[in-house]
């Protein structure tokens, strides 16, 4: 999976197309992605102990790594490819500008 946390990425498809927002949280196996401000859940979630306030919460949920695309700061939303640099790093590359990611 080519998509970390803390990437900027674009909703493709869904009730949420279009959106922006940063991945908080990437899971490879489950090949998913949170990404702040899109595809919110309303949880209801009973009051716990004598800190925690019951009520309806809002709650990010996981969107497939298929549907979202992450957003190049040249050229907008992209795919991303990989190149090998000298010391044999693999660095993400935009693949509409060839610029690093």
């Amino acid at each position: 999976m080519r998509i970390h946390k803390g990437d900027t990425v674009q909703v493709l498809s869904g009730k949420h197309r279009g959106r922006r927002g940063v991945v908080m949280k990437a899971m490879p196996k489950a090949g998913k992605v949170v990404v702040e401000g899109a595809n919110m859940a309303k949880r209801h979630s009973k009051p716990r102990g004598a800190t925690m306030q019951g009520g309806i919460i809002d709650k990010d949920m996981p969107l497939p790594v298929s549907s979202v695309a992450i957003v190049c700061a040249a050229c907008g939303p992209s795919r991303i490819g990989l190149r090998v640099d000298e010391q044999g790093r693999k660095i993400r590359v935009c693949k509409k500008c060839g610029a690093d990611l």
